[in-house]
């Protein structure tokens, strides 16, 4: 998927395992099929899961990253009722992989790019319940990084303008451009900014009969506009269950539209970047950037 792209099989996996974590010594290892684009993904007996990055960068910024990511599930563990992965340990390089990875607790459920949960009204009270109790979490002072979504949505014209020029064979940029024109300008809804997930995106939320049965990928945690997951309203919801959604949360019009925004930004990133190599993921991006220009349409 990325052109200096890591390559991790399961007989280095279980080397490092058996190496590093005696304990898990003979428990079988199998790769988890996953749409993820940052991580390969290891499943370690019944109650495990091993997570590799898959582009390289320095020992010590890997293991800071891997660092922050747990600390960050530690800070979400158990302030919902749908379970998160919990943090285990961080393993050292070795067996040919050149970088630090992680270990975390197994959730079960199928992910919702499997199990569709785009229809159901329950899923999206679940939803809205998750993102209530992720904004109830204490920001403890503080604000939002400066990086990635989340902050000034004309911070991204930059990005777009790439998005636009790689999409022109794909897309229909010009009405494209003009809905970012218009988005793009949407205010501050006035609130503070809140705790965020960050990516509630379909390959990082677990379904179960048709109701939220976990969260995934908790590692971005952090503080940022209290609109941007919304952007699982797009990505995951139909009309209705999106209302549903809406409704629950009590948005404003400038909320909810800045929500869509960052759905919009995500999606227009996804569509071109992984029309080869991730199918599934790019296509994601075309069904979200589908739901964002539906009545009423921002163009």
């Amino acid at each position: 998927m990325h052109d200096d792209e890591l390559s991790v099989s399961v007989e280095t996996v279980r080397a490092l395992v058996e190496a590093q974590f005696p304990r898990w010594r003979g428990l079988p290892v199998a790769r988890v099929a996953s749409q993820g684009t940052v991580n390969a993904i290891f499943r370690v007996g019944d109650g495990l899961t091993a997570r590799f990055p898959l582009q390289p960068r320095p020992v010590e910024a890997a293991r800071q990253w891997l660092e922050g990511e747990a600390d960050a599930a530690r800070e979400l563990l158990g302030r919902t009722r749908f379970p998160t992965p919990e943090p285990v340990a961080i393993g050292e390089p070795g067996a040919g992989y050149p970088l630090p990875w992680s270990v975390q607790t197994w959730i079960p459920g199928v992910v919702a790019s499997d199990a569709d949960p785009g229809e159901s009204v329950g899923f999206a009270h679940d939803l809205a319940e998750f993102i209530s109790a992720v904004r109830a979490i204490d920001t403890r002072g503080r604000i939002f990084g400066g990086q990635g979504r989340g902050g000034e949505l004309p911070a991204h014209d930059p990005w777009m303008r790439t998005c636009f020029e790689r999409s022109e064979v794909l897309l229909d940029v010009p009405r494209l451009r003009r809905a970012w024109a218009v988005l793009r300008q949407l205010p501050r809804s006035g609130y503070p900014d809140t705790m965020n997930h960050g990516d509630l995106i379909c390959g990082n939320v677990l379904v179960a009969g048709s109701r939220l049965a976990g969260v995934l990928d908790v590692g971005g945690l952090g503080v940022a506009d209290r609109s941007l997951d919304l952007t699982g309203a797009w990505h995951l919801l139909e009309p209705g269950p999106r209302q549903a959604l809406r409704d629950r949360l009590g948005c404003d019009d400038i909320e909810w539209e800045r929500g869509r925004a960052w759905a919009f930004v995500q999606a227009m990133g996804l569509v071109w970047y992984y029309e080869r190599s991730n199918p599934a993921m790019s296509w994601m991006g075309r069904r979200t950037l589908a739901r964002t220009m539906a009545d009423p349409s921002p163009a």
